[in-house]
């Protein structure tokens, strides 16, 4: 403990790692905990990437772990994690991205930058040192080659606060490395997709258990769910979202017969329960003849599209095979009604419907 009429020259630094919930960023982490640095962690809440949402709907993920990984990890590590909602901020990222998209609607590039520079704000708000993350040269197409690793610390303003332990060796010397901080012959010159050797470090720091492949869980970076925000827009005639669409666009069957409007069919019970929760906010129909799945209208149907939307959902419940089967509707602020309708045949719905 420093003597108090000593000017203490080893206080403590302090540093905030970006937690995805993955292992690289817990191995990043832990690299510079290791060197006696305070660390926190922080996570940023897009709505992307909510990985055990699904796992805790679908009956074909219930054996996945029901947790928020990132809380996880902050708990493995011993250390404090904050949770900041970027929910709102984040949508100019996603629908107006500098550096363009990846394979599918993924803006990794700007995201990084964004959320190093968010970081960069809580650091000089909280009084920290410096940044943190779980950055692993060439392990990622977009964000994470050796030169865009330069533009995501400029960009973001965090320029040399930016530490990136899993990789350090291959870039040049950060100020934490320049002062002492952190010894940077302690950390690591990790490059390209393979997982050996963080796996091999995980066994060094003794976790066994850890998120695969490569954390994270962003839903922009799969083709289907992409897909699906791409048709939501084309069909809005407008880039934007709320929350509830994010959700939404995870469970189900998305069925398009019409511009102007599309089904949402829940594929098990799981997605069924969870559906009506938006029972309140979309027309939505059940098979009332039959057992049947629970489906929710998006758009402005009209009574011939409400029609075909009823033979539709029949189509995916018991009485497919029916000659008739009879449909319960109910519209926000109206009463229940009920009409009846042949089930469409399956080879009768055309593959370009399906979103």
């Amino acid at each position: 403990m420093c003597d108090e009429q000593v000017i203490c020259m080893t206080e403590q630094k302090k540093a905030v790692a970006l937690i995805s919930g993955g292992l690289d960023s817990m191995l990043a982490a832990k690299a510079v905990m290791e060197q006696g640095v305070h660390v926190e962690g922080i996570n940023f809440f897009t709505g992307f990437c909510v990985e055990g949402h699904t796992h805790a709907i679908r009956k074909k993920d219930k054996d996945k772990p029901k947790r928020n990984n990132s809380l996880w990890v902050a708990e493995q590590l011993g250390i404090k994690l904050h949770i900041i909602d970027i929910i709102e901020e984040y949508k100019d990222v996603l629908i107006n991205p500098k550096h363009g998209y990846g394979a599918n609607m993924n803006p990794c590039l700007d995201c990084k930058i964004f959320m190093v520079n968010k970081a960069r704000q809580w650091v000089q708000e909280n009084g920290f040192d410096f940044i943190i993350t779980g950055e692993v040269m060439g392990q990622r197409p977009m964000s994470q080659r050796r030169e865009t690793m330069p533009i995501v610390a400029e960009e973001s303003g965090a320029d040399e606060l930016l530490l990136r332990p899993l990789c350090a060796q291959n870039l040049p010397a950060t100020l934490p490395e320049k002062e002492g901080w952190v010894d940077r012959e302690k950390l690591f010159d990790f490059s390209g997709r393979s997982r050996k050797p963080q796996m091999a470090l995980a066994e060094q720091y003794g976790f066994v258990e850890y998120s695969q492949p490569a954390g994270g869980c962003c839903f922009l970076t799969d083709e289907k769910y992409s897909r699906k925000l791409v048709d939501l827009w084309q069909a809005r005639g407008e880039k934007d979202y709320e929350l509830d669409d994010v959700m939404l666009l995870k469970v189900g069957r998305h069925i398009r017969p019409k511009q102007n409007f599309k089904l949402i069919v829940a594929r098990e019970e799981g997605e069924a329960r969870f559906m009506q929760g938006y029972k309140n906010d979309f027309i939505n129909m059940n098979c009332a003849s039959h057992r049947g799945p629970l489906a929710l209208i998006d758009g402005k149907p009209s009574e011939e599209d409400l029609q075909l939307a009823g033979q539709i959902t029949a189509r995916y419940g018991q009485g497919r095979d029916a000659e008739q089967v009879e449909i319960s509707i109910r519209e926000p602020g109206k009463e229940e009604r009920k009409i009846a309708v042949k089930p469409l045949p399956q080879n009768e719905i055309p593959k370009e419907w399906f979103v």
